[in-house]
């Protein structure tokens, strides 16, 4: 056997991806080098890593033991690194955090100047949907998670970073109505949601509910940037969340139309399980958020008090 840690790392990428397209895009590298990879690796082998079945990859259960036995590798070797850091007196390990997916326009903030600071520290961010965040902080496959509402049936600590207010907004063509007759403008306004689960999708429908209006959906869009082009497009009215929308309100592509009982306000909020142990990393990475929090908020936030 002569294989190499690049190929083990490109084999570990096109197990979790299924894909040689996906992993060549996660790796930066071109689909021909992933395959060549693929390949060398193989040759390794007499049983079958992968099988092409039409034109979807699947792994073997030969190629799934491999894959255990990549990642061992893979972590051992990190722990070699990060053991090396550490007796020179840097701070190593991993920080994992799941965040929601409008929460990239917030947490990229919190992470910069610690991670710059640190440079033993591999960090793992995983954007993705609320409920999938929850899961893998129920599972404790994280450190921490940020979330804009804050779960229920599970026992967590909790930090407020920043709060999160959600306005309904519109390209600035849109002709609204005057603000005393909110209601008949959302009722006969098609209407942009999140998909199902989403924080901002439940704030919406609680909102819309609670003023008693017959709304009419007019899309279902899995992502806050896809929202914000179909608003700016002109496709219909949204409640969005701010953070996200200060280049468009500075362009004037979007536009807050005022009316009753908004923005509904929360927090964007870092959470970890109650009774976790920390690791030394994601400890201080804890002490570096309490401590710099105002800093962060001053810098990168302080526009939202404009609105």
């Amino acid at each position: 056997m002569n294989y190499t840690l690049h190929q083990l790392q490109v084999f570990l990428k096109i197990t979790q991806t299924k894909s040689i397209t996906k992993a060549a895009e996660e790796l930066h590298l071109t689909q021909p080098a992933v395959s060549i990879q693929l390949k060398n690796l193989q040759d390794q082998f007499e049983i079958p890593l992968t099988e092409v079945v039409g034109r979807q990859l699947y792994v073997t259960d030969f190629g799934k033991e491999i894959a255990i036995a990549a990642q061992n590798i893979i972590d051992e070797v990190y722990n070699i690194n990060f053991k090396t850091l550490a007796f020179k007196g840097v701070l190593t390990g991993k920080l994992k955090i799941s965040v929601v997916s409008t929460g990239k326009y917030v947490m990229p903030y919190f992470l910069s100047n610690f991670t710059n600071k640190n440079k033993g520290i591999e960090l793992e961010m995983d954007v993705t949907n609320k409920l999938k965040v929850i899961k893998s902080l129920k599972s404790n496959e994280v450190d921490f998670a940020l979330v804009s509402t804050l779960p229920s049936g599970i026992d967590i600590n909790s930090e407020i970073l920043l709060s999160n207010k959600l306005f309904l907004v519109a390209n600035t063509e849109n002709k609204a109505l005057n603000s005393k007759k909110t209601n008949e403008y959302i009722t006969n306004s098609p209407l942009i949601y999140r998909e199902e689960g989403s924080a901002t999708r439940i704030a919406m429908e609680k909102y819309i509910e609670k003023q008693g209006i017959q709304a009419k959906m007019k899309l279902q869009l899995t992502s806050n940037e896809a929202v914000k082009q179909a608003v700016i497009a002109g496709l219909g009215l949204s409640i969005m969340p701010l953070i996200g929308l200060k280049n468009e309100l500075e362009n004037k592509t979007i536009k807050i139309i005022p009316v009753k009982n908004l923005p509904i306000v929360t927090n964007w909020t870092l959470i970890w399980l109650k009774g976790k142990k920390l690791s030394p990393t994601a400890a201080a990475f804890l002490d570096f958020i309490q401590q710099e929090k105002a800093n962060i908020y001053e810098k990168h936030f302080s526009w939202i008090n404009s609105y």
